[in-house]
């Protein structure tokens, strides 16, 4: 459990005899203190704690924009074992930026075991701003989580072990809850750009296309996935990113074959006070138009939907989902705490994709303009590739304007 001294140069090593000093702490809104070692940035970081059930990639969930806002707990004890590297990223700026506050893991981060690492995970955490805790009883506290919801947190890192408890306390108490939030603006694009990375093969990394004559897809940034673009360009998309907060008229003078809304972090609702009329405008503009997770529930919404808060949410690599379309059962990515009620969507919309750990809605498609979106992550990275097939759905969408529907109900 104790954190590997030769990582953690800035901590004093416990006498053989002593009992060890915890080094990081886990601070529950409910009171609740879990004490470990730190690792990561110093000081402290405050979000709401969620756990993923995913055994690789633990590179990409922290530096998924969709973690915006919360505290990642990883259940597979062994993180950090393969190092990190300066591919694996996939928020779309390589720096620092607001994100995943903080992580807990289990075990101690061992020494790098990987041919592709370049940098040892603490470092990593160091550099991007990312506090941790190690040395955490993780089963206990996902447990936790499964049987009372996601709570607010403090994770808090002093080599020294010094911390004001009662303080720590009161700021876990004092945190705003998820709902109502718009964590957005922090992750989204500054400007438009255009992407041409396609995806990544041994010994030759990620590819790259010429652009100019494929299929124009404008991908409004709401906190996008680098492997989602990568996907889109394999397609044979030519690809501009805009920010969140891109106007529907700016959107429709780039002359778009079709719109892809993306994942991202926070309440739907928050950010649908400016993104919802958007879509709007370009579903009614018939627009082929394809979203993935956030990019779904804001679809959800601008079709006149809801969407609930859900108590531990889906975050891991190993989710059923049934494809009604085809009729398969695809083993797939998830991330995220809200979710559309599928039954205050309108007769138009069809629902296409559901979970089969707890029949939530994971897909729709509308019969009356092309488009259709889906809650989990075909991207992956990390997770299986079973669902990449939607990229290809979405050129048929664009190339045809007639979306698949359902072949059972």
């Amino acid at each position: 459990m104790l954190q590997d001294a030769a990582h953690a140069p800035e901590a004093r090593a416990p006498e053989p005899w002593a009992e060890p000093v915890a080094t990081a702490l886990l601070v529950l809104a409910d009171g609740t203190i879990l004490e470990g070692f730190g690792i990561g940035q110093t000081g402290i970081a405050d979000g709401e704690v969620c756990f993923n059930t995913a055994m690789t990639g633990y590179q990409e969930i922290l530096t998924d924009p969709s973690y915006a806002g919360q505290i990642v707990t990883f259940t597979f004890p062994h993180i950090g074992n393969v190092g990190t590297n300066d591919e694996d990223l996939e928020s779309l700026e390589a720096a620092p930026a607001s994100g995943v506050r903080g992580t807990v893991i289990a075990s101690a981060v061992t020494k790098p075991s990987s041919w592709r690492s370049s940098s040892h995970l603490d470092g990593w955490l160091k550099a991007r701003g990312i506090v941790g805790i190690t040395g955490v009883d993780t089963r206990a506290l996902t447990a936790r989580i499964r049987d009372h919801g996601m709570p607010n947190a403090v994770i808090a890192n002093d080599p020294a072990g010094k911390f004001d408890r009662e303080a720590l306390k009161a700021r876990a108490a004092a945190l705003a809850p998820m709902e109502g939030l718009d964590l957005v603006p922090p992750v989204t694009s500054r400007a438009p750009s255009e992407w041409s990375e396609t995806v990544w093969a041994l010994g030759n990394g990620y590819g790259k296309r010429a652009p100019g004559e494929g299929l124009k897809v404008v991908a409004i940034d709401y906190g996008v996935k680098r492997n989602i673009l990568r996907l889109l360009a394999q397609a044979g998309c030519d690809v501009t990113v805009v920010p969140a907060t891109t106007t529907a008229e700016d959107i429709l003078a780039l002359e778009p074959d079709g719109v892809f809304l993306s994942n991202g972090p926070g309440d739907p609702a928050a950010t649908g006070t400016y993104a919802v009329p958007v879509i709007r405008k370009l579903l009614d503009e018939k627009v082929p138009t394809f979203g993935i997770c956030l990019g779904h529930q804001l679809m959800g919404l601008a079709l006149g939907g809801r969407t609930v808060k859900m108590g531990q949410g889906h975050h891991g690599a190993n989710h059923p989902v049934k494809d009604k379309t085809t009729g398969k059962v695809e083993i797939v990515s998830m991330n995220h705490g809200f979710a559309v009620d599928p039954t205050s969507l309108p007769a138009s919309a069809v629902e296409t994709h559901v979970s089969l750990f707890d029949g939530s809605n994971c897909g729709l498609t509308l019969t009356d303009r092309p488009a259709f979106s889906v809650q989990h992550h075909p991207e992956a990275s990390p997770g299986p590739r079973d669902s990449h097939y939607l990229f290809e759905r979405f050129v048929t969408l664009m190339r045809s304007g007639e979306p698949e529907t359902p072949k059972d109900a």
